[in-house]
């Protein structure tokens, strides 16, 4: 897979996506992530990628100019272009194994106030990673990013992806290590038993049991996947 990002801070998101996992994805070759700063399309000695908006109003707005420059440098045949905005879709694992499944990811990063609109004619996409706001689309070009590369084969173990959170809408069972008891609290006997029939129906259960607690919306739609 390879990922294109256009970004005004380029330098830092490259040392956010430069550890654990996504690092050794990057070093193997399985992924290749290429950043594209808007400034280097501007033409005034100040690189200015931003400008008051029409109309009035607080901030300041990227302009259209830079962003489709730096859009058509990374454009390939096969590229899926992906706007991070508050208005845009929002992100979920489906979302995330979708996104997984592309050749090429072209992620643009807002900032500032935001963007011209006119710049949305030249995306395939538009995603919001949840309902607040943050200074820029950097941040949330990471967390996206991060459950994307994880996704793709040889990333990491298959058996490591089967029984997350949100697959088949289920939150995932609680997890347990050394010591057996910590605190005076205890590992569940079940898991101890050697019994792996019993422990995957105690997981199971735990389970359905989060998610029935903690995300009833989602504990709904798993009720009418199965049925």
């Amino acid at each position: 897979m390879k990922i294109d990002v256009i970004t005004i801070f380029p330098k830092e998101l490259d040392l956010a996506l430069s550890y654990s996992i996504i690092k050794r994805a990057r070093e193997s070759g399985i992924v290749e992530i290429n950043f594209v700063n808007p400034r280097d399309f501007t033409k005034d000695k100040h690189k200015t990628v931003d400008d008051k908006p029409y109309g009035g109003g607080s901030g300041m707005v990227l302009m259209p100019d830079p962003l489709y420059k730096a859009i058509k440098k990374a454009r390939r045949k096969n590229s899926y272009v992906v706007l991070l905005t508050p208005r845009g879709r929002v992100y979920n694992q489906k979302i995330a194994e979708e996104l997984s499944t592309k050749k090429h990811l072209i992620f643009v990063c807002a900032h500032y106030e935001g963007y011209d609109e006119r710049i949305t004619e030249f995306v395939n996409d538009e995603i919001s990673i949840g309902d607040f706001i943050l200074t820029g689309g950097e941040p949330a070009c990471i967390c996206v990013i991060d459950s994307i590369v994880r996704l793709v084969d040889g990333v990491i173990k298959d058996d490591s992806k089967k029984d997350e959170s949100f697959n088949n809408y289920l939150l995932e069972y609680p997890h347990y290590t050394r010591p057996k008891i910590w605190k005076n609290m205890k590992v569940p006997d079940v898991l101890l038993s050697g019994n792996h029939k019993e422990i995957e129906k105690w997981r199971k259960e735990k389970s359905l049991e989060i998610t029935k607690v903690r995300r009833p919306d989602l504990y709904k739609k798993y009720l009418m996947e199965v049925r």
